[in-house]
C-alpha cells in the first residue's frame, strides 16, 4: 500500500514587506529632518550641558536673535516674524497649559545682554511655565 508523507506547515515570517516599509520610512525621515529643525539663526554660547532626555516631547524653544528681536518655536514650525514678549506670553501660557510637561528652553544669540534673556525668562514663567532651560552649543574639539 502507498503511504504518503505528511508535510509539516511552513513556519516562515516573511520579512521582505517589512524591510520595504522600514526603508519607506527611513527615507521619510531623513528628508522631513532639516525641515524641522529650521529656526531662528543664532550663535550660541559654548558650555558643556546634559542634552534633554530623548523620550522627552520636541520643546517650546523662545529665540532672541543678535538684533534682539523674540521668536517662537514650537516644535512642527517656526514663527519667522518677530513677536513681542506679551505674544510670546499668551501663547506659551496656552501651550503649557495644553502640555504642562513639555520642556521649555530660551536660545539666545551670544551678543545679546543679559537683560534680554532675563526679560524672556521672567516672562516665560509668569506665563506659567514651571522651569526654563537654556539651550547652548557644545565646545568645539580642538
Amino acid at each position: 500500500m502507498y503511504q504518503r508523507k505528511r508535510r509539516r506547515p511552513v513556519a516562515e515570517i516573511n520579512v521582505v514587506p517589512y524591510i520595504d516599509v522600514m526603508l519607506v520610512l527611513l527615507i521619510i525621515f531623513m528628508v522631513t529632518a532639516p525641515i524641522v529643525s529650521q529656526g531662528v539663526k543664532v550663535e550660541l554660547p559654548q558650555g558643556e550641558a546634559e542634552p534633554l532626555p530623548a523620550e522627552s516631547k520636541p520643546p517650546i524653544v523662545a529665540s532672541i536673535d543678535a538684533v534682539g528681536d523674540y521668536f517662537l518655536n514650537v516644535g512642527s514650525g517656526s514663527n519667522s516674524e518677530p513677536m513681542t514678549l506679551e505674544s510670546i506670553s499668551i501663547e506659551v501660557g496656552a501651550l503649557v497649559e495644553l502640555e504642562p510637561e513639555r520642556p521649555v528652553v530660551v536660545k539666545a544669540d551670544r551678543s545679546i545682554p543679559y537683560e534680554h534673556v532675563i526679560q524672556l525668562m521672567v516672562t516665560l514663567q509668569a506665563s506659567g511655565v514651571p522651569a526654563v532651560g537654556l539651550m547652548t552649543e557644545s565646545p568645539e574639539e580642538n
